[in-house]
């Protein structure tokens, strides 16, 4: 890795640390350490920085908020990728808003509200960042990124800058083609709106974010929705009707509040939450004949 660094540091990146703890960037607060943790400012340097990554033929990823992500406790060989401050910028012209891949999802549903557009109210509890929401084609409260995106910018691990439409992204519940076939970073991303009231954009935010505080185990370090809803029923209550609320393995638990979410209630460890998964898996196979599927991303080595 020492020459990697060397290659980065003559490019001009800058933010670049060695075996960094990625239980510092996921919301579940576990993971093992990356052997090499980069976070380029701006364009440019994202660009340099891929263009070392192919050099030295390193496997890489990027991660953004680390929310819908469970890293394993060996950590992620080769080079993790986040994006900087450079990222998270925002421009709004009419009904067309335009922010960087960076950008905070919560934070844009509030923005937005401000200048009273509509159609981004669902998404006022997704804790991602937007390139993340894009990618997996985020959603809530019976809406999803799919509906409102007109296109999005990225960066391929060849080098090559693109612009994906709506069509092109291919989106389907919680999945787009960047998944399959266009290996890359979201750096930007157009979204369509519309004119509303300002006042009831701000009740319908209100009012989930009521909603989730009385049904989400917010308080607890946690990943959201752990299973895809399967066709016609919640996962939730499948979890909940085979008698798993509260169950534990080490400090990872099932929510008592929400089947679907596993909380750390401390020192949970990836391992901890990956056995507790399968549990849950085969514990519902057996009684339902339903076979869910995690919507969270595990990756790494254990």
């Amino acid at each position: 890795m020492k020459e990697v660094v060397r290659d980065l540091e003559l490019a001009g990146v800058q933010n670049v640390t060695l075996n960094e703890p990625l239980s510092r960037h996921t919301t579940w607060k576990v993971g093992g350490p990356a052997d090499i943790f980069i976070s380029p400012r701006n364009k440019a340097e994202l660009e340099r920085t891929m263009a070392v990554v192919r050099k030295h033929g390193l496997p890489w990823r990027v991660i953004g908020r680390g929310s819908n992500l469970l890293v394993r406790d060996g950590g992620i060989r080769g080079a993790v990728i986040k994006l900087g401050a450079g990222f998270d910028d925002l421009k709004v012209e009419g009904t067309r808003v335009i922010v960087g891949g960076g950008y905070s999802v919560i934070r844009l549903t509030s923005m937005v509200a401000k200048h009273g557009l509509t159609g981004l109210e669902f998404a006022g509890g997704i804790p991602g960042n937007v390139g993340g929401a894009v990618y997996m084609n985020a959603g809530a409260h019976g809406s999803e990124v799919s509906r409102v995106l007109e296109s999005a910018e990225v960066l391929l691990e060849t080098g090559e800058w693109i612009t994906l439409t709506n069509e092109q992204l291919e989106f389907q519940y919680r999945t787009s083609s960047l998944q399959t076939k266009y290996r890359g970073i979201v750096t930007e991303a157009v979204f369509q709106l519309q004119y509303g009231d300002r006042k009831e954009i701000a009740s319908i935010l209100a009012r989930n974010k009521d909603r989730r505080r009385k049904t989400q185990p917010l308080q607890y370090p946690c990943a959201g929705s752990v299973f895809r809803n399967p066709p016609g029923d919640h996962a939730g209550r499948l979890i909940e009707a085979s008698g798993l609320k509260g169950y534990r393995v080490g400090d990872a638990e099932v929510s008592t509040l929400h089947a679907n979410f596993i909380i750390n209630r401390g020192q949970a460890t990836a391992k901890d939450v990956l056995t507790l998964i399968h549990h849950i898996i085969r514990t519902v196979e057996e009684k339902f004949g339903t076979t869910l599927e995690p919507e969270v991303q595990v990756v790494g080595e254990g």
